[in-house]
């Protein structure tokens, strides 16, 4: 009685040897590390490692690892290391054509990195680094969208030559045609630029006023946040931050966490920069609808243009700093509709002036009284005119901007263009010496409590209670490989989550124990007892765990940041326990005690 067959005997050791290895990786802490990642995706090779290596030492420092990750170079430091001249350094040379971060970086052995095992992430509150909260302008989503509209029907109501004047105030499009004959006409193109538009005739008779519905409303701006929070990310990628965190948080904001990094000067610039490029034609004869004068920058006089954009930022798939004549021109590559509208346009515009109109959105605080106010700065200038001097698509460039703004506007280009501006409303930076202290701190907790429940156990339940203490040791190996393999973040809430299971994990083997205490009492012996502590326990333990998850997996569903993270470790602690509390703590009494003649157990 109370025998494992040797293939379960074998699964535990298994499960236990798996848990051992996944958490390795994190008895090696950290240390400063540069991370260097390509522009344009581009992956680097053992050539390329070497190179920035010897450009390192040129620095004074020689790194203490250097290897390649996932196609970026990561040059690892002493602890103490200074990496601000390195990175400055580095980003001075090799800025066009890679992105410097400075950040953390695990001091794993070189065998453990072949292995593909790496540690659980830690959040920003343990790691240490830059904390962005950004507000979505979801009013300029939803004009933005309007003018869309306005600009399709226009165009719409001008291919099927129907005589109108469309025009937009604020959320409302009113198109007014010259007789009530062609309203039916007019219905159908506008319900061919988008057929859930709310469309109404107006008082005259022969007009008709286009709205947004509510659902529409609603689902740009989902789209928008969502589209944000995609080109943000695109962003962060660009910029070779390792291991960022962005999402969104309420109905119009967005979350930033960057662990590792502390120095938020120039991410935050790329963060919520709003710039993005339109290509318009000059109006020449300065007398078409809807035209009108842009500002040039320094250099590029004001120009008349006309209303209708032949491309636009969104639809840039690719753009990169190149050189041409002995100055640095952004090259720019537009996906199939916007290299279509370009071809159009060159192929019936030779000789003509086109320009590039530079757009930024940024907010600025302005106190009134007591009451600090934001007011929004939309600036529109040209960069660039050139006169159109053959057919091209979806390839070409433009100039008329200094280094740093040409690489700038690259890769922002290139990660994408934000669906509705963003501002930053908070911004806070931990030190990685605070998150360090809030690691010890957290950890000490785990400590005091893990020892607290040894003591018990070894005392209330002697041989069996240190059975237990095995299981418990063994459950906390667990959530922290499982930690690892799904490179869920750490937090300080998830560290008290942790602690919570520590003392939850012993619950099931009270259960089980004083189950076998009280058959041992009712006079069975002791192998019965053993065998019914473990069965009879089972439905109560199971019972108590999967009301706790379902409490787990909501708080993960509903909750945001802080409370994810407990719940993450919640979660988790419960499926691990369950394995090492029922099947972990059986297979060891069956080892011990199983198939012998019992008088007694020391339970």
């Amino acid at each position: 009685m109370n025998k494992y067959p040797a293939w379960l005997n074998t699964l535990v050791l298994t499960v236990l040897v798996a848990g051992c290895l996944l958490a390795l990786p994190n008895i090696y802490g950290t240390v400063p590390a540069v991370q260097i990642a390509g522009n344009n995706g581009v992956v680097f090779d053992e050539a390329e490692l070497e190179e920035y290596v010897q450009a390192t030492e040129k620095f004074g420092v020689t790194p203490e690892a250097a290897f390649l990750q996932d196609g970026r170079v990561v040059l690892r430091f002493d602890v103490g290391t200074e990496l601000a001249p390195i990175g400055d350094g580095l980003k001075e040379k090799y800025g066009r054509t890679a992105n410097v971060a400075q950040t953390l970086a695990p001091k794993l052995p070189e065998w453990v990195r072949n292995l593909g095992l790496s540690p659980m992430s830690l959040g920003l509150d343990l790691r240490g680094g830059v904390y962005v909260l950004l507000e979505v302008d979801m009013d300029t989503a939803i004009d933005t969208r309007m003018a869309l509209y306005q600009q399709a029907i226009e165009d719409g109501l001008s291919s099927d030559e129907i005589p109108r004047r469309v025009d937009l105030n604020g959320r409302t499009i009113t198109v007014r045609l010259r007789s009530a004959d062609v309203m039916d006409a007019a219905r159908t193109v506008i319900e061919r630029s988008d057929a859930d538009l709310l469309v109404s005739d107006g008082s005259d008779g022969k007009s008709l006023t286009v709205r947004m519905s509510e659902a529409q409303i609603k689902a740009r701006q989902d789209f928008a946040i969502e589209q944000n929070i995609t080109t943000l990310r695109n962003r962060v990628d660009q910029l070779g931050v390792a291991e960022p965190l962005v999402q969104r948080q309420g109905v119009d904001r967005i979350v930033v966490q960057l662990p590792g990094v502390q120095d938020p000067n120039e991410i935050n610039k790329i963060l919520t920069a709003t710039a993005t490029l339109e290509f318009r034609m000059v109006d020449q004869s300065g007398t078409e609808p809807g035209s009108r004068r842009y500002p040039g920058r320094p250099g590029e006089s004001s120009e008349i243009l006309k209303r209708k954009v032949i491309a636009s930022g969104d639809q840039i798939i690719d753009a990169a700093v190149t050189n041409s004549e002995g100055r640095q021109v952004v090259s720019i590559t537009l996906d199939s509709a916007g290299g279509e509208s370009m071809l159009q346009t060159t192929m019936n515009n030779l000789k003509k002036p086109m320009s590039t109109v530079f757009i930024e959105t940024r907010r600025e605080a302005v106190r009134v009284g007591d009451q600090l106010e934001y007011r929004e700065i939309k600036t529109e200038e040209i960069i660039n005119t050139a006169t159109i001097q053959g057919v091209f698509k979806n390839r070409f460039q433009i100039s008329g901007l200094n280094p740093g703004e040409a690489h700038d506007l690259a890769l922002l280009l290139r990660a994408g263009a934000l669906a509705a501006p963003v501002f930053k409303i908070d911004e806070r930076t931990i030190g990685p010496s605070l998150g360090q202290d809030n690691i010890d701190r957290g950890f000490n907790a785990i400590k005091i409590g893990f020892l607290a429940v040894i003591l018990f156990m070894a005392v209330y339940y002697r041989a069996f209670g240190m059975i237990a203490n095995v299981a418990l040791f063994s459950n906390l190996v667990f959530i922290v490989a499982m930690l690892s393999m799904l490179q869920a973040s750490l937090t300080l809430p998830g560290i008290a989550g942790i602690v919570l299971t520590v003392g939850m994990a012993v619950d099931a083997n009270v259960l089980i124990f004083e189950r076998i205490r009280e058959e041992l009492a009712a006079g069975i012996s002791p192998q019965a007892a053993i065998d019914a502590g473990y069965e009879k326990a089972l439905s109560s333990i199971a019972d108590a765990n999967v009301t706790t998850l379902i409490a787990a997996i909501v708080l993960f569903a509903v909750g945001t940041g802080p409370i994810k993270g407990f719940a993450i470790t919640l979660m988790l602690g419960i499926i691990t326990s369950m394995f090492t509390a029922i099947i972990g703590t059986r297979a060891i009494v069956n080892l011990i005690f199983g198939g012998r003649k019992l008088t007694s157990i020391p339970v």
